[in-house]
């Protein structure tokens, strides 16, 4: 009885890992993307900021690209900026709990491997075959 116990939280304990680390890269690849919109916003906005004040800029919709006043163009890039950064803070706090959980998660599969030895010669030998 106290076997099939171990071994059904063993395998939650399983599942909650799989679906932490699952989380967790997906928070990592929107982080890097963010990052990604950060850089470009940012670098557009200093090659903005080099231009005259009366230069024409276009800016792209689509396949069309649209005459807007240098001034708006450089709002929109510093409103994404600050748009990255405030996903960021939040993907980094998600980040953060995400990591605390795959720890804890990993302590728990650790303790119950180590309270029941007979678990872990079993899962050994199903990882052999």
């Amino acid at each position: 009885m106290a076997d099939e116990a171990n071994r059904s939280a063993f395998l939650e304990l399983q599942g909650r890992m799989v679906e932490a680390t699952g989380k967790l890269k997906q928070v990592q690849n929107q982080m890097r993307n963010k990052e990604g919109e950060k850089k470009r916003a940012f670098l557009t906005l200093e090659e903005l900021h080099q231009l005259p004040d009366y230069t024409n800029a276009y800016k792209s919709i689509g396949k069309a690209f649209v005459l807007e006043p240098k001034s708006v163009l450089e709002s929109e890039q510093e409103q994404k900026l600050k748009n990255s950064d405030t996903a960021l803070a939040s993907l980094q706090t998600s980040k953060e709990y995400l990591e605390k959980q795959l720890a804890e998660v990993e302590n728990n599969l650790r303790e119950l491997l180590q309270q029941d030895p007979g678990l872990a010669r079993q899962i050994m030998s199903m990882t052999v075959m």
